[in-house]
């Protein structure tokens, strides 16, 4: 049974008789896209975990994209009825566009379990465990074995606009050189499944033999890497033309490990 973003009014906290809760199938799964509280923020969703397994998109309050403004959100790619419905439930509306994107990516929304969506936005939850993360939407099932007993919290980002799914990447870069600069280092991930964007690992000053780490969620499965891009710039003409190299880029796949 699958809680697309259960609702909170006149349901949130009352017995399990009322609402939606794990003893009411084999499995119980849910998406919470909503869950800020009703007054004053007009939150539709429910905020406890009630499920055998609860996915906290993008921390399960504020949806990427939900913050347009209202003309250019009303006037939208899918029309003016949509537009006008996600203006007024945006939040509310994402759980079921999230779970019909995850029918066609079985390998996308990898939930990690975490204990709040703070760790798992600074990598503390970082990798999957070793028996895997649950995919949130269509494909949790695969995970109903593991999850019987206690509540699992699981966290992930998804992107702005369809297509949703991310895939989530540590990216960490030893820099080389002979002087410390100012400046910004950017990767982007090559692979057989395709390429990604560039990422800004860190910014600011930059010293040889440093080591900088960042979480990146890209808008592919790269797959295989079969090659990393590396660029650094210091934002400024410097007369000293100062020369900064990558050492070693290490790249691990949140998925496999």
């Amino acid at each position: 049974l699958s809680g697309l973003d259960p609702a909170q009014p006149y349901f949130q906290g009352t017995p399990t008789e009322v609402r939606l809760d794990k003893s009411d199938a084999d499995f119980v799964d849910i998406i919470h896209t909503d869950s800020a509280p009703t007054i004053p923020n007009l939150g539709f969703g429910m905020s406890p975990a009630i499920g055998h397994i609860d996915f906290y998109p993008n921390g399960g309050v504020q949806m990427p994209g939900c913050g347009k403004n209202p003309v250019s959100q009303i006037v939208d790619i899918d029309g003016i009825w949509e537009g006008t419905r996600d203006f007024v439930a945006c939040n509310h509306l994402r759980s079921y566009k999230y779970y019909s994107d995850s029918i066609i990516y079985p390998d996308g929304f990898l939930g990690y379990p975490c204990a709040s969506y703070d760790l798992f936005q600074s990598g503390s939850c970082f990798p999957c465990p070793p028996e895997g993360c649950p995919n949130m939407g269509h494909y949790a099932d695969k995970f109903k074995d593991l999850y019987k007993k206690d509540f699992t919290k699981l966290y992930l980002n998804t992107g702005e606009a369809r297509d949703f799914p991310l895939w989530r990447y540590k990216v960490t870069v030893t820099l080389s050189g002979r002087s410390k600069v100012r400046g910004y280092v950017n990767v982007a991930l090559y692979g057989s499944g395709g390429n990604t964007k560039q990422f800004q690992i860190t910014k600011g000053t930059l010293k040889p033999d440093n080591t900088y780490t960042a979480y990146i969620d890209a808008e592919v499965n790269v797959g295989k890497i079969t090659k990393v891009k590396f660029l650094w710039n210091n934002n400024w003409i410097n007369p000293t033309l100062p020369k900064l190299g990558a050492e070693t880029i290490t790249v691990e796949v949140g998925q496999n490990r």
